[in-house]
């Protein structure tokens, strides 16, 4: 009877906000004393602990004085400010024939033939053509000549390369096995080519959004980079079974056929091509069962070891598409054109919001996956527990909890749109930069978990 009292409700309310309150406080003193490095704290790493405290709920004031505790606690200080790095400059930059002359070099080094030249390794080199700046048609016209033309029988002899970060990203994509391919390179086909025509490894949804098949493989979740928030370790090495994501987010005009009264929550200026926005993780769950007895498919949220893996690929790499740092074209994140303490004020990504899904061909996965780093967070099946630390085979985080986990923002700083970065919130939690994307079960039975 006390709850069907207001006034008793009332206090019951500020009872637990206040718990609540303190319990993120005590988890932000801990980050800010983790992110104390020599007793001395970085700007880079007050900016991250700005982000994290403003996602989690608590006030600039709260914020500043919590640093500043910790920062006498420890007998710390701040370190003198430096100048802000240039933005990092584009891969190659020579003319269209050097370009070209590289990606037959690059070709011959490779000793790729007919019998290697799968759809995935296909689709590589010529997103590896596409970084040098060669256009697609003309990428897709070089490689068919090639493996028409030369193939295994052209000369192999290494020619120095006219840019040694090509040479190096060209011998790390071409091992053995093409599962483990992955260079930091944007994907090959455009959005509606790609949804027009599905390869083998995609299926298209009841919807008309692309599935795409996510091979079996496996990785190292989490990251002990100095940069690594406390909770993306321990190092934990995870298994997966093969399994189908969506290639895009779930747009507005997609998640509207299920609820038609969302529209009213789209953001000012967001079309029906951007990613879907203040959803909770319980109706994004209720968009998957809607959508899977449209075909009886087993259409789910990807588990959080799912997420990064089609983000990161088996290679460790930083980001979706690599390594490369501070671009404005790989992903939507706190740009110029953002207020946001933690903003990057040297980069504009052209969106001062959300974007289109595929606004950022460079940036797509090793999957060909788009928006896996920056736009918006993204719900994951799991609530959220630390990292296991031992070697897990599809692993299940918790299954029950007070915060459903969420990877990917454009409120994000750059350097957070890492692959290996965590977040949770409340499951009935919505905002302006949470949205989600389907999974499926993979394999031969798509029904399957």
């Amino acid at each position: 009877m006390q709850l069907l009292d207001p006034v008793r409700r009332l206090q019951i309310d500020e009872v637990l906000t206040a718990r609540a309150e303190k319990a993120a406080l005590a988890e932000f003193s801990k980050y800010v004393a983790f992110s104390i490095t020599g007793r001395v704290l970085t700007a880079e790493a007050e900016a991250n602990l700005s982000e994290f405290a403003q996602h989690n709920g608590l006030s600039e004031e709260q914020t500043r004085g919590c640093i500043e505790e910790e920062l006498q606690r420890n007998k710390a200080h701040r370190a003198a400010p430096a100048p802000p790095p240039a933005p990092e400059p584009a891969l190659f930059s020579g003319t269209s024939a050097e370009a070209e002359d590289e990606f037959h070099r690059i070709l011959r080094l490779s000793k790729l033939d007919l019998g290697d030249a799968t759809w995935l390794v296909r689709r590589i080199f010529v997103t590896i053509a596409e970084n040098l700046g060669i256009n697609l048609e003309r990428a897709e016209h070089l490689l068919e000549d090639y493996l028409d033309g030369e193939g295994a029988n052209s000369d192999t002899h290494s020619v120095p390369s006219s840019d040694p970060r090509v040479q190096t990203r060209v011998a790390a994509v071409i091992p053995a096995s093409p599962v483990k391919i992955s260079p930091s390179a944007p994907r090959v086909q455009t959005v509606a080519d790609r949804m027009a025509a599905p390869t083998a490894t995609e299926f298209i949804n009841p919807i008309g959004a692309p599935m795409v098949l996510i091979p079996a493989g496996e990785f190292v979740m989490g990251s002990n980079a100095p940069d690594a928030a406390p909770n993306e370790q321990p190092l934990t090495p995870v298994t997966l079974s093969q399994f189908y994501m969506a290639r895009h987010l779930v747009t507005n005009a997609e998640y509207e056929k299920f609820d038609p009264s969302h529209k009213q929550k789209r953001m000012k200026g967001a079309g029906g091509d951007h990613s879907v926005v203040y959803v909770t993780s319980l109706e994004a769950v209720k968009y998957c069962e809607w959508l899977r007895q449209k075909d009886g498919k087993n259409y789910r949220l990807p588990t959080e070891a799912e997420w990064e893996y089609a983000a990161r690929g088996t290679d460790g790499r930083k980001y979706p598409w690599g390594n490369h740092e501070r671009r404005g074209d790989v992903g939507n994140f706190a740009d110029a054109s953002t207020t946001f303490p933690w903003r990057d004020p040297q980069i504009g990504d052209g969106y001062p919001e959300t974007s289109p899904v595929g606004a950022f061909p460079r940036g797509a996965s090793v999957f060909g996956l788009d928006d896996m780093a920056g736009n918006v967070w993204e719900w994951c099946l799991d609530f959220y527990l630390p990292l296991a630390g031992t070697p897990k085979r599809n692993p299940r985080g918790g299954t029950s909890g007070s915060k459903r986990v969420y990877r990917g923002s454009w409120k994000s700083r750059f350097s957070n749109l890492r692959t290996t970065a965590r977040s949770s919130n409340a499951p009935n939690f919505s905002c302006n930069d949470v949205g989600f994307r389907v999974a499926c079960g993979g394999g031969g039975d798509l029904n399957g978990a």
